[in-house]
């Protein structure tokens, strides 16, 4: 018995220790600037960080994670053709009931998943940025559950910097429209699709994704901080001056709807059966509404916001067809 428990432990540490280098090798690639294939590769890594993470924690809670079928009192386990045990991956670890993974972290992996199927064989550069705040969620998820499973002393942040960033924000930068990033529509429509399933909540989760509002600090005096980030106290006075000129700033702004809340406003409008697949993928597509010259909307960190000129046209065109998008009585 003594000799099983050594051996369950052994396997536990050993997965841990194959779950922390992956990560780390994934945030070491993803910072590395002679790597181009940098969105791809970080997802693959993740992808197996993750999995060892959970295979660990399965493996201490003694529960199966290795695919069988039960044959009377008996477990027939399955293997491939060389014997092997063929264990679970990472989307089977997240069906588990007692996945531990909370579900706005879960929605990220899946989304990582789900993106890592449709850029298989393919470069698609743009990712780097495009989605940098879902790559870094899953970084910072990853190391909280790392520490919260298995105790802080496993935690990787020690051992990772903010890497330098050769990036200066302009004013002309800051206020006017951001590049139309080259995604493929393919990538396009899943990520359109993904983040249309999700609820308000679900989307603006910093597990799902990390967001973050950076403002220039210059230090008044010799011998004062010298970080490139510095976290304040929400709470604090100062925070409460950056939020109010943020905010401001904002209000001069258009409102900006998700393609959740479009189809909101369009079945609000007498239209039920208009819905985010396949009508308003199809209708902004015919209509190449997601290009900047036609003022439809823009993108922000990633994420693609409509404005009301947007809702106000696929109302005229639903319009314009009658009554393909109304319920009959």
């Amino acid at each position: 018995m003594a000799k099983r428990v050594r051996r369950i432990g052994s396997l536990k540490s050993e997965l841990i220790s194959k779950s922390r280098e992956a990560a780390l090798n994934a945030i070491r690639t993803y910072n590395d600037p002679h790597v181009t294939f940098k969105a791809e590769s970080f997802i693959v890594l993740m992808v197996i960080a993750w999995t060892y993470l959970l295979h660990a924690y399965y493996r201490n809670q003694g529960i199966e994670y290795r695919y069988f079928s039960q044959k009377g009192k008996r477990r027939v386990f399955d293997k491939t053709k060389h014997g092997a045990f063929k264990y679970w991956e990472l989307e089977r670890c997240l069906n588990e009931k007692n996945n531990p993974i909370d579900k706005d972290a879960s929605n990220n992996l899946r989304f990582l998943i789900g993106l890592r199927h449709e850029i298989e064989h393919q470069m698609t550069l743009s990712l780097d940025s495009y989605l940098s705040g879902r790559f870094q969620a899953s970084a910072i998820n990853y190391n909280d559950y790392l520490k919260e499973l298995f105790g802080d002393g496993y935690g990787i942040d020690k051992q990772v910097a903010y890497s330098i960033q050769f990036l200066q924000l302009s004013e002309e930068q800051l206020s006017g429209l951001l590049p139309e990033a080259t995604i493929p529509e393919r990538l396009r429509s899943y990520i359109t699709e993904f983040d249309g399933a999700l609820s308000h909540e679900e989307y603006n989760s910093p597990r799902f994704s990390f967001r973050l509002l950076f403002k220039k600090k210059l230090v008044n005096r010799p011998g004062q901080a010298d970080r490139v980030i510095e976290f304040i106290d929400p709470k604090s006075e100062l925070a409460k001056a950056i939020d109010k000129e943020y905010w401001v700033k904002k209000e001069v702004e258009k409102p900006k709807y998700r393609a959740t809340d479009v189809v909101t406003e369009i079945k609000e409008a007498g239209f039920l059966k208009f819905r985010i697949m396949p009508e308003h993928l199809k209708m902004w597509k015919q209509e190449d509404a997601k290009n900047p010259a036609k003022g439809y909307g823009i993108e922000i960190q990633g994420a693609w916001y409509w404005y009301q000129s947007w809702v106000d046209r696929c109302i005229e065109l639903c319009k314009e067809a009658g009554d393909l998008y109304k319920l009959l009585q």
